[in-house]
């Protein structure tokens, strides 16, 4: 509820696919002292290939980005990262699917504060 009204009901899957922000993607490069110009072409690669790329930080090798293009797919998501595992040296990868609580988050910037 955000002010009063009823915004959205359902089981979590359908929340979290109709509400859906896109998608969390870190990325762990190998060795990262020696390879920090490997770190920012795994960054470019990834800006370059997913539209609506958004880079939140990178730290220790670790890069997170938000994807927000919720109509892309999970296949299309992993077979890219795949391409950029023979290209650069990445050690892990996670994809994530927007949680309830950032759904939550969401809706709860929409209510107003009453007036005092």
């Amino acid at each position: 509820m955000v002010n009063g009204r009823l915004y959205c009901l359902g089981p979590l899957q359908h929340l979290k696919n109709k509400f859906s922000q896109g998608y969390t993607l870190i990325v762990k490069c190998k060795d990262v002292p020696a390879r920090s110009t490997e770190v920012a072409n795994i960054k470019q690669f990834i800006l370059d290939n997913f539209k609506e790329a958004r880079h939140i930080e990178s730290y220790m090798g670790i890069s997170t980005f938000y994807i927000l293009d919720s109509s892309l797919l999970w296949w299309e998501i992993f077979s890219t990262m795949e391409e950029a595992c023979k290209q650069y040296p990445i050690e892990d990868y996670s994809v994530s699917q927007t949680t309830l609580e950032q759904v939550f988050l969401r809706f709860s910037r929409m209510q107003s504060r009453p007036d005092v």
